[in-house]
């Protein structure tokens, strides 16, 4: 396992590198400049911001300071936050959405998996209806609209919590980004999780199983649950990663000094710096957690070698 693990890893340095390449070459493709505002800049002051970012240098150049840097762990400067690297941005962004995100998954994982257990215990039932409702619903209805609903009901209608803003990791002006992105990944995981149930439930080997007469609880436990548990936890490197576009809708909407911010705030201001440090930083989470995943995976199913 450790081997393959090891292999795993080092077959992700060529994926990255590809990645960092294009990503660079797109964001020096696109029109505009990291010092292009609404005020005019001096040619003189122009000059000096680009030599000293090394802007003035051809493209190949640029490239290589930036991957000499990327070498050492530096993210770089940031061109548009003065006195900010990106390694510090991403230092004072990362324990937000880390928090955010893993806990909804947490809470997603678990409650898909039990509402998608019920469903398929009693299929066909108002209990499975109303979990496929839920399931359908936070599949269909994008976050965006979600979100505000959210706000709007339990922020500005009832004034339950904060419809937005952070407080040093205050539970209340958690609850919202949280239950908006449960319930957005907790549809995906409850349907996987129902559906991959039912399959197995109808295996060969499970109606041994009830012949020899064990108990329904001991047949699904010990016998169905792992195999159906495969799909899910197929589903769910996926499924993180993209919980990243979500996460860039929630903490735009929640107004949350996460990723997502740092995300649309430096694509917008054309930071190449600070969109190329997120770009690695997203690239390591999705190699880390598909490997993660293939090794769970084989985990539940012993006929996975590797």
């Amino acid at each position: 396992m450790w081997s393959y693990a090891l292999r795993r890893l080092l077959a992700t340095i060529p994926t990255m590198l590809a990645v960092i390449t294009v990503c660079y070459l797109l964001l020096h493709a696109t029109p505009g400049g990291p010092f292009d505002t609404e005020r005019k800049i001096s040619e003189a002051v122009l000059a000096n911001l680009n030599a000293k970012y090394h802007l003035d240098l051809p493209l190949w150049q640029q490239y290589l300071y930036y991957l000499k840097g990327l070498l050492q762990g530096d993210l770089g400067a940031s061109f548009r936050y003065s006195d900010w690297s990106v390694n510090d941005l991403v230092a004072e962004a990362l324990p937000v959405s880390l928090t955010i995100g893993g806990i909804a998954m947490g809470l997603a994982l678990l409650v898909g998996t039990l509402l998608g257990i019920t469903a398929a215990l009693r299929q066909n039932s108002i209990i499975d209806y109303f979990v496929m409702f839920l399931g359908n619903l936070g599949s269909a209805v994008p976050s965006f609209v979600i979100g505000p609903v959210m706000a709007l009901i339990f922020g500005v209608w009832l004034k339950w919590l904060p419809a937005g803003g952070w407080q040093h990791f205050q539970v209340q002006y958690m609850i919202l980004p949280i239950a908006l992105l449960t319930v957005i990944n907790m549809a995906t995981i409850g349907r996987v999780m129902r559906g991959s149930l039912i399959e197995v439930l109808n295996s060969n080997f499970i109606r041994t199983a009830r012949a020899k007469g064990l108990p329904l609880r001991t047949v699904i436990m010990r016998h169905a649950l792992k195999p159906a548990m495969l799909p899910v936890v197929s589903v769910m490197g996926p499924l993180t990663i993209s919980s990243i576009a979500s996460a860039v809708v929630t903490e735009t909407v929640f107004s949350l000094p996460g990723l997502g911010k740092l995300i649309v705030n430096g694509a917008s201001n054309r930071d190449y710096t600070l969109v190329l440090g997120l770009v690695v930083l997203v690239t390591v989470f999705a190699v880390l957690l598909n490997l993660i995943v293939d090794l769970i995976y084989a985990m539940l199913d012993p006929k996975i070698r590797y």
